[in-house]
Order: C-alpha cells, then sequence, then structure tokens
C-alpha cells in the first residue's frame, strides 16, 4: 500500500478498500466496548445524524464505514506520548542529524524552482519550508502508515481528552474526502489523522491547501503543493518576511525574579516588548529592536534551562505545531539548511 502513503491521489482512486485488523478493546478509562459495537454507539449515531443533517452524507453510507472503524491503540498510546515532549537536547538530537540536514539540502536543489517561486509569492524563507517538511515527514519518506479513518474515529470517540477537536476533524477528513471522490478508508497518515508531505490535518488541508503547480488538484503527496501549501500556511498565520524568529537571553535570566516567572507563564504570543523585559533585568544576547513585541520561553538543554525571546513568527511555526521544542527545531534545522545551501553555492 505504499502509493497510498506516498502516492498521488490519482493512485489513491485505484487501490482496493482498506480493512485493519482492530482492537477488541479500549484503553483503561476510556471505555471497554468492542471497536465494532462501538460503530453502533450512540454518540457515533449521533455524529452521523450530524453529518446527514449539515452535509447531506448518505446515512447508510456513513454507518458502513464507521462499522469497519477500528479502534487502534496504537493511536492511543502514540498521542500521550508524543516525541515533542521530550527535553528539548532529547527532541534536538532526534532532529538536528547529518541524515536530516543532508536530505534537506539535498531536497532544496531538487526542488529549487518551486521553493524560490513560494517564497517570492508568499514572503516564506526557501530553509524554513524546506525544514517544517524535514521535521514532519523526512522531505516526504515517511508520510504515515496509519488508517487516517480509523486514527481519527478512534480519537474523536475513544479519547476524551481531546475529542472534541478530533471530532472536528473527522468531519473535515470526510468532506475532504468527498470533495476529492475518494473513499475516507483508503487514506493513510499519521496517527493524528495528518495527511500528505506537509502533515496537513484534514481541517487544514481544506483551508490553507492550494493547487501550487496547476494541474487542477490540490494533491498534498506532491511535492509542488506541499511547497506552495507550507507557504500559504505561514502566511496566513501571519509571516513576517525578513523578521526574526528568536533571539537568546542572557543567562542571568533566572536570576530575575517573580516578574520573569510571570513572562513564562503568559504563552508564546508575543506580548510584551525588549525594553519592558530589560526593565526587568533581563537581556537579550543580541541587538534587537526596543520595541520589538516578543515573548519569553524556556527549553531544557543538557546545561539546564535555556531562554529564549520569542517573535512573531516563531508563534506563526507553533500554529503549525504547538510544542516549543517542535518550532525550535523547526527554526535551528532552517538555520543549519540555509548554511549547507550558502555552502554549497560558494563550492
Amino acid at each position: 500500500m505504499r502509493c497510498a502513503t506516498r502516492g498521488s491521489l490519482r493512485h489513491l482512486a485505484g487501490l482496493a478498500p482498506v480493512f485493519l485488523l482492530g482492537v477488541s478493546a479500549m484503553c483503561a478509562g476510556w471505555g471497554g466496548a468492542p471497536a465494532a459495537a462501538a460503530a453502533l454507539n450512540p454518540e457515533i449515531e449521533s455524529f452521523i445524524d450530524q453529518l446527514v443533517a449539515d452535509h447531506e452524507f448518505e446515512r447508510s453510507e456513513l454507518r458502513r464505514w464507521f462499522k469497519q472503524a477500528r479502534v487502534q491503540n496504537g493511536v492511543l498510546k502514540a498521542i500521550s506520548r508524543p516525541a515533542t515532549a521530550r527535553p528539548w537536547h532529547e527532541y534536538r538530537a532526534s532532529q538536528l542529524t547529518e541524515a536530516r540536514i543532508r536530505g534537506g539540502l539535498e531536497y532544496w536543489q531538487r526542488h529549487a524552482d518551486t521553493l524560490a517561486r513560494a517564497s517570492t509569492e508568499y514572503g516564506v524563507p526557501e530553509e524554513i519550508m524546506v525544514a517544517t517538511i524535514g521535521v514532519e515527514t523526512f522531505y516526504g519518506r515517511n508520510t504515515g502508515r496509519n488508517n487516517v479513518f480509523d486514527a481519527l474515529v478512534t480519537l474523536a470517540f475513544s479519547y476524551p481528552p481531546r475529542a472534541g477537536l478530533f471530532r472536528g476533524e473527522l468531519e473535515q477528513f470526510l468532506l475532504l474526502t468527498r470533495e476529492l471522490g475518494l473513499s475516507p478508508l483508503r487514506f493513510k497518515g499519521s496517527y493524528a489523522g495528518a495527511l500528505g508531505v506537509p502533515q496537513f490535518l484534514p481541517s487544514s488541508y481544506r483551508r490553507y491547501a492550494v493547487d501550487f503547480d496547476t494541474n487542477g488538484t490540490r494533491d498534498l503527496w506532491e511535492h509542488g503543493d506541499a511547497i506552495g501549501s507550507i507557504a500559504n500556511y505561514y502566511k496566513s498565520y501571519g509571516w513576517q518576511p525578513g523578521e526574526p524568529v528568536i533571539v537568546p537571553i542572557e543567562e542571568q535570566a533566572e536570576t530575575a525574579g517573580e516578574e520573569f516567572r510571570l513572562l513564562l507563564e503568559r504563552g508564546l504570543k508575543p506580548h510584551t516588548t525588549v525594553a519592558e523585559i530589560r526593565r526587568g533585568g533581563v537581556t537579550p544576547a543580541e541587538p534587537v529592536a526596543e520595541d520589538a513585541l516578543i515573548c519569553v520561553f524556556g527549553a531544557e538543554s543538557e546545561a539546564g534551562m535555556r531562554y529564549w525571546m520569542g517573535f512573531n513568527n516563531f508563534y506563526v511555526i507553533t500554529r503549525y505545531n504547538r510544542s516549543v521544542n517542535y518550532a525550535l527545531a523547526v527554526h535551528e534545522l532552517a538555520q543549519e539548511l540555509r548554511r549547507a545551501w550558502h555552502r554549497s553555492r560558494s563550492e
């Protein structure tokens, strides 16, 4: 089934339906109904009612699909232990590898024209697009092996902490597959239901995917559309061309007292200025405009906590994935790729 994971949408259309082996019970504390019975439970029947009423789906078709869904224990385990939750220095070591930097440079060289066009059109640096694809799918090599319908049904009805979010994504996925004219049972993706080279959730696919290669389809398994769609995503969230992403804070930040601790608790959306935090005893390690809007955040290094000022563009990266570790990895990989790109141009 490799073409379902890495091939284009036209390949998906020719696949036989996928029937995955299910798990007979949900995780402890999240219900114990067998998957086949869960497909007929009142919550799912109510969800089907909503889809029929709001979007005119065929009830019989929806019930047939849901009866084939299987709860995935692996999905429940994965979402409870995301890789980005590790200490920053461990996560960084897994992402900023020689293989990923080398692969990113090769990807950039292979898609240079498309990346340059997307950067010009949307104002997002090439290295940010490449690094995002590198962190998400290792440049399209690992787009996910989970049955997306099974994964979303599992999270929508067997994972109460985020059931609302994933019921919304399941709804968007069914709308997306109807728009594409393909069975929802045939798609492979991440444990969270993310799709294609850029790993867009279904709602993001519908809202931000673009037909950047102008062939008439928005196909996120094709690199041209994936590159343009990532650039469109970042621009839509307010990427500011030429503006910084992060600046380190001097080591004395931890001793700045209660005021600094309160800054750390105010989140990642820029909410104060460099001048204001200077007055609290916090100093940027690099030159930066005093009136720049920033947030303050930290991450765990091998030597203890490190702290940064995060600008608007850092916040924009966290709209792709809300993890500080993720956004730091994209930024640092992008910096490494930019240096590698310049070295390759000068040789």
